[in-house]
């Protein structure tokens, strides 16, 4: 199971109307510590920032999964209940769970995830869908330094 974390990296960006203002962006990204986290969120967004950036804070988050969707350009976090019955009581109980759902719309956000829970045998509840403010995420790549898909 993937352990993500939420980078935030502070640099200055070049605005509309020609003015330099310093953003923070959140990015997530796939790896085993935090210094793994920083390092490689060094490495992936350094090639499209020019001029000196920092990364301000590195967090990990709840992410259980992500739905990936190549026509997508936001990152919507799902909160999911999933619903289990305890036999010997036979009391419900409800498991949160968050999956990142890359769409471009809410409606589109919706559509993945069910299409990623599809053949899932387990119930579930979805309690909440809500866009982030996630620009991009890295997932560990063995084999090269290609972006996620």
């Amino acid at each position: 199971m993937a352990t993500w974390f939420e980078c935030k990296v502070k640099y200055d960006k070049l605005v509309e109307n020609g003015q330099q203002k310093t953003v923070t962006e959140p990015y997530l990204v796939d790896a085993l510590s935090f210094t793994e986290a920083e390092a490689r969120i060094t490495e992936e967004i350094s090639p499209f920032i020019s001029g000196e950036f920092k990364v301000s804070a590195v967090k990990r988050t709840n992410t259980a999964e992500i739905f990936w969707d190549e026509n997508g350009d936001r990152w919507y976090k799902v909160k999911v209940n999933f619903i289990t019955i305890d036999e010997k009581t036979a009391v419900e109980k409800k498991t949160a769970n968050y999956i990142m759902v890359q769409a471009s719309d809410f409606k589109s956000a919706y559509d993945n995830f069910v299409a990623g829970m599809k053949g899932t045998m387990a119930d579930y509840e979805i309690a909440s869908i809500a866009e982030t403010m996630i620009m991009d995420v890295y997932k560990e790549n063995l084999g090269g330094k290609d972006k996620a898909e």
